[in-house]
């Protein structure tokens, strides 16, 4: 046993996708040790916010500023001008504005900025240009024009007698402020979703929901697999005619197909966490009935096991000590494929709206699912779906890989 771990982990395809998984396994139990927040807490009042850190912004406007020698149109004009906006100045000031190709540099924003302005005239003739592309220009130029502005901001209070509004501060394009200073404030590493939960924590608890789907269904899905497989493979006969007469009806109809019949027939209300993992077990056990049973039936009829019929022993006996051991590595690899695929399957499920219906808890399938119905693909969200698409892939590539390289320590005519 010690020298099959050993040569198990001498394997390079192994050990790398066991790190992989070993990890996230050790980020799951941790993080939510380190982050005690609900991952379903709807933090932000909004949809889809970007990766940062958001600072009060009360409490920024009355700390005490700091005063700072920088060009803050310049950095201004650079956020609000995206690579389009230069794209779409540049033909308005070639064709409508007279100005040369070579006295253009999309790559400065400022400069773009001053020959907006020296040219830009929304009255001009522009043929050629539909409506919606003039009030954009038009849009355009209001955006450059607050960008450039230098008036700073008001702060005014409000009489509590008269309600007449007071200046008390005056916000400089040069004053900034330490984010130190600021008490109240959040860092969201992977942004908001569009329900305003931190995607980050929300990830790790529905990698936790997706593995515990993935192993449940695994093991349903391998024990019966196991279990028939070896039951046809050792009696042969008319139990295995009807063991695989069962198996082929399962094959011949696409998995899939039933694991959606079977949770769409059992409905919302039931339809749990718990309930999706043993509905996909149910429904993933025939290839590994057919695998197990192709082993058993090579190994029946070996010597050993003759003798040990010679000597009487009893059925279960013969299949539990002389013939399980000599697949027990191949059950293994079995069962890992079975866990990558009950995760793939909650995920799709879960995409096509019949995975686990529950507001407690998520699994990386919703987390896909709710990305998709608020549209985060398309107003790009990305960070609503993209590290959920990673996630699957990392697990499912670290399970795979750990399969390859037991399957390179355990198969002689594999190994290099």
């Amino acid at each position: 046993m010690k020298n099959t771990i050993k040569q198990v982990f001498h394997s390079g395809k192994f050990l790398v996708g066991f790190i992989i998984f070993f990890i996230i396994f050790l980020t799951c139990i941790f993080y939510p040790l380190i982050v005690r927040t609900d991952p379903l807490a709807m933090v932000g009042n909004g949809n889809f916010f970007a990766p940062g850190t958001y600072i009060s912004q009360e409490e920024a406007a009355t700390e005490e500023p700091y005063s700072l020698n920088v060009d803050a149109s310049s950095a201004k004009l650079q956020a609000a001008l995206s690579v389009d906006d230069l794209s779409a100045m540049q033909q308005w000031l070639i064709k409508y504005g007279g100005v040369k190709e070579s006295d253009i540099d999309v790559t400065d924003a400022q400069k773009m900025a001053e020959l907006w302005q020296a040219h830009y005239d929304s009255t001009v003739a522009q043929p050629g240009l539909i409506a919606a592309k003039k009030k954009y220009y038009v849009r355009l130029d209001k955006k450059i024009t607050a960008a450039l502005k230098d008036s700073g901001v008001i702060i005014a209070d409000k009489d509590a007698d008269t309600g007449a509004l007071t200046e008390s501060k005056t916000i400089k394009e040069t004053d900034f402020i330490n984010t130190g200073d600021i008490s109240n404030k959040r860092t969201f590493i992977l942004g908001t979703d569009n329900f305003g939960r931190d995607v980050l924590t929300e990830l790790i608890s529905a990698t936790v929901s997706s593995l515990k789907i993935g192993f449940i269904a695994g093991l349903i899905a391998t024990a019966i697999g196991l279990f028939l497989g070896l039951l046809a493979g050792y009696l042969g006969g008319f139990p295995d005619n009807l063991i695989m007469f069962i198996t082929n009806l399962f094959t011949v109809i696409p998995s899939f197909v039933i694991l959606i019949l079977i949770s769409y027939s059992v409905g919302n209300s039931a339809r749990g966490i718990m309930m999706v993992a043993l509905i996909i077990g149910l429904t993933s056990w025939p290839w590994t009935t057919r695998s197990v049973r192709s082993q058993v039936i090579s190994l029946r009829n070996r010597d050993h096991v003759n003798l040990s019929k010679l000597s009487g022993h009893s059925m279960m006996r013969i299949i539990f000590t002389d013939i399980l051991p000599y697949i027990a590595s191949y059950v293994v690899m079995a069962m890992i494929l079975q866990i990558s695929s009950g995760i793939l399957s909650e995920a799709q499920l879960s995409m096509i709206g019949l995975g686990p219906a529950t507001t407690k808890t998520a699994t990386l399938g919703l987390m896909m699912n709710w990305a998709m119905q608020y549209s985060a693909h398309l107003n790009g969200s990305w960070w609503a779906y993209f590290p959920v698409v990673i996630m699957i892939a990392l697990i499912s590539f670290s399970l795979n890989l750990m399969n390859t390289g037991l399957d390179q320590v355990f198969n002689p005519q594999l190994r290099d």
